[in-house]
Order: structure tokens, then C-alpha cells, then sequence
């Protein structure tokens, strides 16, 4: 069979399983005792893998396997989490996503995790621990199963079937263990007689060992069973003990969930007793008292087999969809959009009213497939915040820090053009606040602050604008500190830096070339890094501002449009050309009078709501040659906004409000200052698609 042609969809789900086990490494490294999460984990882990071998990558498929072998001994209480064991699953991860990475890119996920696996193995043996650290727990005495039996207590599908549809029907499934006394000399009749009890009055589904075995009497002085029937735990317990030479019975009544549980227990340790076997090293048994740790993890015992509760599945009715199927269906109905348009200026023009009437429902419809098409890209932010949890706490780690990344709002939606873009900015943003925001355990303890920093991480809505924020509690910029080091560097001069407001200051980190940073490591301080983040997002029609308080902490504030392929906007005309301007970036409208433009140091400036802001005349920055604005006694402007500043653009015309569609200038157009690209109008021409952004400095 070729299987090639499912590795688009094992790549992808490769990367959800990945992302799942990262998020839930560092769920249970916040809770070490939750064996529900340990469950959840060694789910995803048992699924890549078979997903692995499946498609032949025996080496992503054999470290995955190990890791399995360390996680089944968590889950089953055998061995308690310490921190080698999370740092050594975590560098597995890391493996394994190289893997598929190589995968991704065409080659064959082959590595060398010797080392990994070396140190996965020391953790089944037990061979790591020391001074009693980690020390592996005995489960509970309701579901304590010998490894050597583990093999014959093994399910099969249809054994399993069967159990969990007498539990539905009503039925009672008991999981049943016997011990012989030791002086018994008929332990095979002894053992008859039990099953002939039981026969009686119920179903015996699977017996260990098997019931040859057993009447040849090869099997030492105990057996197990799971057993079908309607009588109750207390009756079981007393007919069997009722037969001579039974030194002891335990009966465990099972429900689905416990069944579950007692299912994987077995297959577990069948798991684990052929690792042990591969490496000649006998799992120690725990002779001593458990340590407190270990203590921790063990679950009391009980009459009833524990049944860890995993957050139940959610079934989503989705399908995977190749983003360069919707970016056909976009450019689709984006040409769709252009004809609308046309369709709306014919049928004011004919006066017709059937047609206007038609047209008017086909707008009405258009403009719902508009907004299921773009709903249709619109992606979570969670897709890139996902991955920053674990970024952060190994950047912590490798810092000695202590501190703790709250996320909200990642449930904020944008265009998947933006998500794929704003991965990499954020990355040096968050890196920046860790590094050189957050101070260290002392610094922050001599500063009357708790020993854990915090650093926020935010995603809103706001008008046509997606604002994500990465707030922390550090010890904020040193504006002094920043104009130095900008001086020594030749950014900046001094006369240039005496006058600068906090805001100017703080935007000078974004300059090429700027770093603060005394001593250069794999972290910060090579002058890399934030001008990244500022041409990006500029790319992006978006914007980033600074907001400091020294020794109280730093926001980075990044706006970025909601859509890049769509978008409102306020046509308007000059002369014989025409425009669009963006809503998100539009105050308001106004007609100003001649007289009520000021001029200041050549400036022209307009009064506007108790503050005056400059006037921009777009017919003089654009050369318009049909146009003269100094002679007209009236002037339409556009109050635009820029972060908390304003500007105001003068124009002919308003020709109203729009949805146009965003079409790029192409690689033969230079950048054009002001202008981020063009839109197809209804009647067939070209309006360029003004930036606000520029005008405002």
C-alpha cells in the first residue's frame, strides 16, 4: 500500500498529538499528583505512535515507545514524577518534533536519541534515583496486578466488548483474584471447585492462568478472573471462601470507567514486564516504606478499582481544508464582490425597480456568503499561543527565573494570513519580557516583589483591530539606559535624544542594531530581534507601542488588522482619481472652511475637539494634476487615528462607504509612500488603497 498519500494528514495530526502532550506536560508539571492528565498523555502518546508505525518512521515510533513505558508506570502508580523525568519527556518531545519536522520536510525522521533513550530506560529500571527521590509507588491493593501475570490478564476486543455490555445491560462484572493455601496438595481441584461455584451462578469471560493450565496445576497458589453475574460483592466473597483451603478472595465490582482502567493496568505492565525483560533489570519492589513522595501519587485503597478521570473527548464535526483551497474560494468571491458593486451602480442607474429589487437580495445574500468566506479563514489566536507555554518555561529554566505566563483572550480571531505571519514577532516579544524584563529570584525579593514573576499575554477585539498585549511585572525600561546605549551605538545623537518624549525613547528598541544587553548569550543581546518584530508587523498594516513604568513592569501593545483581504472602507475622489481610506483608521468626517485652517511653522494645522491636529492635503502629497485645492472655499477632511495621535487628510469628494477588496501592487511597483495597495472598483477601475498609518508620525 502507498502511503504516501496519507502523510499531509500524519504530519497534521502529528503536530495536534505534539501540541496536546506539550499543554499537558506542563499541566502536570503544575499538578504531578493528576493522573487524569497522566492518562490523557499517555493516550496521545500511544496514538502517535501507532500513527508512526503505521507509516514505517520506526524511530519516531520506538522513542515514543519508551517514553509510553515511563508514562504507563506513572499511570499506574508504580513510579512517582520528579523532575528528571519531566525534563527527560520534555527533550523526548523536543526529538520528537524534529522528527516530524525532517518528516515535513521530506526526509525520513531518523535521529539519534541514544542518549534519550538511555535515560528513559534508567527511569523504567529505576536506576536514576537517588537518595529515595522518586522512589516507585505500589499501586493500590484494588488494582495491584502482578507484572508476570500481566500478559494473560490482557483483553482482547471482543473480551472487552462483552464486559462493557453486560455493565450497560445491567449486568455485574467482577474482577476476582484467588490465593491456595500454600499446604494445599489438590491446588487444581481447589480451583476447580471455585470456577464450578462461580459457573453456577455466572459467566467467566477470562481467566489467568488459563483454565488448562490450571487443571495440569501449572500455576503457583493464586488465580484471576473477570466474572459476569447478578450477585452482589459480599455473596462472591463468602461462597468462595466457603470452599476449603481458600486463603483469601477479593472481589472487585468494576463500572465502565474502572473497567477501562483495569484493561490498561494490564496492558500496561504486560508492556512494561517485556521492557524489564529487554534489559535484564528486574523492576525493585518496594520493600521499604514509600517515600513521601510516592506517597503523594498513591491512591488510597479501596473496595473499588480507581478509575482516573480524564476530561471526557470532544467530538467536533470538522474537516481538514488546505488553505490554498480557500484562498482559491476567496479570490472567487472576491471577483464576486467587484461585480456585485457594478450590478448595485446599473440598477440605481435603470431605475428599475424588478431589477432594483433583485440586486438588492443578491447583495443581501453576497453579503452573508462574505462573512461566512471569511469566517471560513478566520483562525484563533490559540494556534500561536499554544506553542509559548513550554517556550517560556524552558527560557525561564535556563534563566533561573521563577515566573508564570497567564494567557487570555486566545480564543480572538484573525485571518490565517495574519496568524502565519505573527508566530515569530511575538516570539521575540515574549523572549524580550523573560530575558530582560523579569528580574531574577533576589532582585525581585530585595524589591518587596514576590519571588514569581508574571508576564500577561492578551488577545482582544477592538473595531477592525486585533490587539495582542505581553504585559509584565519586571523591573520596566530605564529610558536613560535606552538613550545610552543608543548614543554609543550612532542610532541616536544627543541633541536628537534630550528632546525625545518616553514614548520616542521606548521606540528606539525597535532600532536595527539595538541591544541593552551587558553580555551576549543564545537569549538576547546581539541587536537582533525587536527591529524584527517592528517590520513585520508594519508589513502586517499593523502597530506596536510601548508603555513603561520603571520598576514596576512593560506592555508591548501590537494592533493588527482584522483581515487582510477584505476590509470597509471610505471611498473618496480627487480630481479624477479615487481612493479608499480604511474605516478602522477613520474619527470621523468634516467640512472645514478656509478660514479655520491654521498655519504653524509652515504647518497646516485644524481645530479638532479642543486640540489642534495637522491637515495633509492629499491632492499636493499625490501631485494630482485636475486638482486645486486652493481654490476651493470648503475642504472635506478625514480624521484618521494612529495609536492616540490624529491627523487629518483633505479631499474633493466623499463617495461613501465600501467593501473593496485588497489587491497587491505587484513586485514591478515600487513602494509607494501612503499607499499599502489597490482595489478593482464595480465600473472597472483602479483606486489605490491609502495607509493612514504613514501620515501619522
Amino acid at each position: 500500500m502507498d502511503m504516501n498519500q496519507y502523510l499531509n494528514m500524519f504530519i497534521d495530526e502529528s503536530n495536534d498529538h505534539l501540541q496536546s502532550l506539550n499543554e499537558n506536560m506542563l499541566q502536570l508539571e503544575s499538578n504531578p499528583t493528576d493522573l487524569g492528565i497522566v492518562q490523557v498523555i499517555f493516550r496521545s502518546a500511544h496514538t502517535l505512535k501507532g500513527m508512526a508505525a503505521t507509516m514505517g518512521f520506526e524511530d519516531l515510533a520506538s522513542l515514543t515507545h519508551q517514553m509510553e513505558n515511563v508514562l504507563d508506570l506513572v499511570r499506574n502508580n508504580k513510579l512517582a514524577m520528579h523532575e528528571f523525568i519531566f525534563d527527560t519527556l520534555f527533550k523526548g518531545l523536543d526529538a520528537l518534533e524534529s522528527m516530524v519536522q525532517n518528516i515535513t520536510e521530506g526526509g525520513d525522521g531518523k535521529a539519534d536519541v541514544s542518549s534519550i533513550v538511555a535515560s528513559l530506560q534508567s527511569i523504567v529500571s529505576g536506576d536514576f534515583q537517588k537518595s529515595g527521590t522518586g522512589a516507585a509507588s505500589e499501586a493500590s491493593p484494588s488494582t495491584k496486578v502482578d507484572s508476570s501475570e500481566s500478559a494473560g490478564l490482557v483483553l482482547d476486543q471482543f473480551q472487552y466488548s462483552v464486559l462493557e455490555q453486560s455493565i450497560s445491560e445491567g449486568h455485574r462484572v467482577h474482577y476476582i483474584q484467588v490465593t491456595i493455601s500454600s499446604d494445599s496438595q489438590l491446588k487444581a481441584a481447589r480451583a476447580f471447585m471455585v470456577f464450578n461455584t462461580l459457573e453456577n451462578s455466572g459467566e467467566i469471560v477470562k481467566a489467568y492462568p488459563s483454565v488448562q493450565d490450571i487443571e495440569q496445576e501449572k500455576f503457583e497458589q493464586s488465580f484471576s478472573l473477570y466474572y459476569i453475574t447478578q450477585k452482589e460483592v459480599g455473596e462472591l466473597e463468602k461462597e468462595i471462601a466457603g470452599i476449603s483451603e481458600i486463603d483469601t478472595v477479593s472481589v472487585v465490582q468494576l463500572d465502565q470507567e474502572s473497567l477501562k482502567q483495569m484493561s490498561e493496568v494490564t496492558a500496561g505492565l504486560a508492556e512494561v514486564a517485556a521492557v524489564q525483560e529487554a534489559v535484564a533489570v528486574q523492576q525493585p519492589a518496594p520493600s521499604q516504606p514509600q517515600s513521601p513522595t510516592a506517597a503523594s501519587v498513591a491512591k488510597p485503597a479501596s473496595g473499588k478499582a480507581p478509575a482516573a478521570k480524564a476530561p471526557a473527548p470532544t467530538h467536533n464535526r470538522t474537516i481538514r481544508v488546505d488553505i490554498e483551497r480557500l484562498d482559491v474560494l476567496m479570490n472567487l468571491f472576491s471577483e464576486l464582490l467587484i461585480d456585485r458593486v457594478r450590478l448595485e451602480q446599473l440598477a440605481s442607474e435603470a431605475s428599475n425597480p424588478a431589477l432594483t429589487e433583485t440586486v438588492e437580495h443578491m447583495s443581501r445574500v453576497s453579503s452573508d456568503l462574505q462573512n461566512v468566506v471569511l469566517k471560513l479563514r478566520m483562525v484563533p489566536v490559540d494556534t500561536v499561543f499554544n506553542r509559548f507555554p513550554r517556550m517560556v518555561r524552558d527560557l525561564a529554566k535556563s534563566l533561573d527565573k521563577k515566573l508564570d505566563l497567564i494567557i487570555t483572550g486566545a480564543e480572538t480571531e484573525m485571518d490565517r494570513t495574519v496568524i502565519d505571519e505573527i508566530g515569530d514577532p511575538l516570539v521575540h516579544l515574549l523572549r524580550n519580557s523573560v530575558d530582560h524584563g523579569i528580574e531574577s529570584v533576589a532582585d525581585r525579593i530585595a524589591a518587596g516583589k514576590p519571588e514569581t514573576g508574571t508576564v500577561q499575554l492578551r488577545a482582544f477585539h477592538s473595531g477592525n483591530n486585533v490587539f495582542i498585549e505581553i504585559e509584565d511585572d519586571g523591573n520596566g525600561i530605564n529610558r536613560d539606559k535606552v538613550l545610552k546605549s543608543a548614543i554609543s551605538k550612532g542610532i541616536l545623537t544627543e541633541e536628537q535624544a534630550a528632546v525625545m518624549t518616553d514614548e520616542e525613547a521606548y521606540q528606539v528598541l525597535f532600532a536595527p542594531g539595538f541591544s541593552t544587553a551587558a553580555v551576549i548569550s543564545d537569549v538576547s543581546g546581539r541587536g537582533v530581534g525587536l527591529d524584527v518584530v517592528k517590520s513585520k508587523i508594519t508589513a502586517l498594516g499593523g502597530n506596536v507601542t510601548v508603555h513603561s513604568t520603571l520598576g514596576k513592569g512593560t506592555n508591548f501593545s501590537v494592533q493588527l488588522p482584522l483581515t487582510l483581504s477584505i476590509i470597509a472602507a471610505m471611498m473618496i475622489q480627487i480630481g479624477s482619481e479615487k481612493y479608499a481610506i480604511p474605516l478602522s483608521s477613520i474619527v470621523e468626517t468634516a467640512i472645514v472652511k478656509r478660514t479655520q485652517i491654521r498655519s504653524v511653522h509652515g504647518n497646516k494645522m485644524i481645530a479638532f475637539r479642543e486640540s489642534h491636529i495637522p491637515l495633509i492635503s492629499l491632492s499636493q502629497l499625490f501631485e494630482v494634476p485636475d486638482f486645486n485645492e486652493d481654490e476651493e472655499e470648503e475642504t472635506e477632511v478625514v480624521v484618521i487615528r494612529k495609536g492616540d495621535r490624529l491627523a487629518a487628510l483633505s479631499v474633493q469628494d466623499f463617495l461613501g462607504q465600501s467593501e473593496i477588496v485588497l489587491k497587491n501592487l505587484g513586485k514591478y511597483l515600487p513602494n509607494i509612500q501612503g499607499i499599502s495597495g489597490a482595489t478593482i472598483l464595480g465600473d472597472g477601475q483602479v483606486a489605490l488603497i491609502i495607509d493612514p498609518n504613514v501620515f501619522i508620525k
